[in-house]
């Protein structure tokens, strides 16, 4: 069960910097740059904030199998999307359909691509460090 709380653990850290971000981005770099190219700006951000909280929580939850990894990734994810639709109806009224048909505007695709990384980096940190 160490990989429940390593999920709750990864999306929490990430969750975190991502609000701090996307706060960021919503307010400054998208009157700035655009929606997308502010996406752009974030994204490699967030996949690198991934990367290291997948590392810390492979060695600090003791992930050594490749399946616990990617169960833990994929709860995290499951989480991340729950927490995202509650996010968004709170804070901008959307119904979860109107949320979910948002996905398929570019810019909620390739933050969509990150979030499917972000389910998949403890596994690859698990298989990098095997």
């Amino acid at each position: 069960m160490n990989w429940l709380r390593a999920a709750i653990a990864y999306w929490a850290v990430v969750f975190a910097l991502g609000f701090v971000l996307g706060t960021i981005r919503v307010l400054w770099v998208i009157p700035l740059v655009g929606l997308l190219p502010a996406t752009l700006i974030e994204l490699p951000l967030m996949l690198a904030a991934s990367w290291f909280a997948a590392g810390w929580l492979v060695r600090r939850f003791s992930l050594a199998s490749a399946r616990k990894a990617l169960a833990a990734g994929g709860l995290a994810f499951v989480i991340l999307m729950i927490a995202e639709c509650a996010l968004a109806s709170v804070m901008t009224g959307q119904s979860p359909a109107e949320w979910l048909a948002g996905l398929r505007q570019p810019h909620a695709l390739l933050g969509l691509a990150g979030q499917i990384v972000f389910a998949l980096m403890p596994w690859w940190r698990v298989r990098a460090a095997g």
